[in-house]
This record gives structure tokens, C-alpha cells and sequence, in this order.
């Protein structure tokens, strides 16, 4: 299964980016994401979760990766799409978000569900060396 993941990171908050507490099984911390559509662009979806989880219209700046471990989601075998966007205002927690949280990248105080935690220190590689990380096997 297809989905998308969106690290957001609001214009008036230096580097912190948001995470939503997620309201469905997987429990746990994310970053905002979901199933891409039939017949949806990628691109469009990814704006699409972002909106719905976190109230907020955001812009695409960069692609980070794609992410296909069979593992990463025990629901079952799904690749994500991960993308970098700006956001402008106060985020609020809807849909699959219970809540939301504004972290510094690299902050381990909100445990990450799927494989987040790796999609995060991909992102802080970004931010230090403007590279993505090197394709895994």
C-alpha cells in the first residue's frame, strides 16, 4: 500500500517541526501522514494529510526519501513517500491526530511509531549536510 508522510515545520518556530499523537491503532507518536488515494497524485496527498490532521495548508518544499521496509508498518507491508513543507499558523489536531506536539528535530521525548525515527534522522542529515542518506538494503 501506498502512503505519504510530511515533516512540517512552521515558518515562526525556527526548526521545530510537528508530530501528531496518533488516534488509531498504531498508537503512538507520528508524523502526519496517511494512505495515498486511488488515482491521487502523491503530491496532492501528502497536502491533503497535512490538512486534515493538522488543520494547516502547507507547501512542499523537498522531497526526503521513499521508505519501503516490509517491516515498518505492522498492519502491513506499505511504502511511504516522505516530504519536507512549510506551514504557516497554529496547527490543531483532527482526524487520525489526537494531539500534536512541536519538537526539535532529533528530540527523542515522544517515541516514534513505523519507522519514523529513521525518517528523522534522514531529515537532521538534511538539515546539516543539505544530502539525503545514502539507499538501504
Amino acid at each position: 500500500l501506498l502512503t505519504v508522510d510530511v515533516i512540517v515545520r512552521l515558518r515562526d518556530q525556527g526548526n521545530k517541526i510537528v508530530l501528531i499523537e496518533r488516534r488509531f491503532e498504531p498508537l503512538g507518536w507520528a508524523l502526519p501522514g496517511g494512505f495515498v488515494d486511488v488515482g491521487e497524485r502523491l503530491e496532492t496527498a501528502a497536502i491533503r494529510e497535512a490538512k486534515e490532521e493538522l488543520c494547516l495548508d502547507v507547501a512542499l518544499v523537498s522531497l526526503l526519501g521513499c521508505y519501503s521496509d516490509p517491516q515498518r508498518d505492522l498492519r502491513g507491508h506499505t511504502a511511504s513517500v516522505v516530504y519536507i513543507a512549510d506551514a504557516e499558523g497554529e496547527p490543531k489536531a483532527a482526524d487520525d491526530a489526537k494531539t500534536i506536539a512541536l519538537v526539535e528535530p532529533g528530540d527523542a521525548s515522544h517515541p516514534l511509531t513505523f519507522d519514523h525515527g529513521l525518517i528523522m534522522a534522514d531529515y537532521v542529515q538534511w538539515l546539516e549536510t543539505g544530502r539525503v542518506a545514502p539507499l538501504r538494503f
